[in-house]
């Protein structure tokens, strides 16, 4: 996971360049009950719409791994941020990106594997799938980016590249 302090999403650090996505979207919460579940849900809309307005493959892997993504990131804002979390999906030929914003600025930092541990194992979920995982400390917040690979049939875990 790297850390970088009010920085401007500039396709650097392995994300593309904003024009490199085929589609977009994205959507505010409320950070009330039942607004995980609608983040899931809004995670598979978009997923099936990139499906049907591009010649483009969304594997079963790919749409579990984004939505339990979804899932451990705006559970984590909604936990520890006060107020609205924004989210939003991109997606091109190669990734899902997931990109969560809350208005605490503190970066979180996912703690030592622990099975005994009962709760605080999201951020370590999302390391351990997501291709690469960026947090940015906004002017207020901060913006979680975390890449999930287009998994094929035959592709194996994307692993943690961090």
């Amino acid at each position: 996971m790297r850390a970088r302090p009010e920085a401007s999403h500039n396709g650097g650090y392995g994300c593309p360049a904003p024009d490199e996505y085929l589609i977009r979207a994205g959507y505010a919460l409320g950070g009330g009950d039942g607004c995980i579940a609608d983040a899931r849900r809004h995670a598979l809309a978009f997923l099936d719409q990139a499906a049907a307005d591009y010649p483009l493959s969304v594997p079963a892997p790919t749409r579990d791994l984004t939505q339990l993504v979804v899932s451990e990131l705006v559970t984590n804002a909604c936990k520890y941020a006060p107020g609205p979390v924004l989210v939003e999906l991109r997606i091109n030929t190669y990734a899902v990106d997931v990109v969560v914003w809350d208005s605490d600025p503190t970066v979180p930092a996912a703690r030592a594997a622990d099975p005994g541990r009962i709760g605080q194992h999201g951020l370590e979920i999302v390391k351990a799938v997501a291709k690469d995982l960026v947090v940015e400390q906004q002017p207020v917040g901060k913006r979680i980016t975390a890449r999930i690979p287009l998994l094929g049939p035959s592709a194996a875990s994307p692993g943690p590249s961090v």
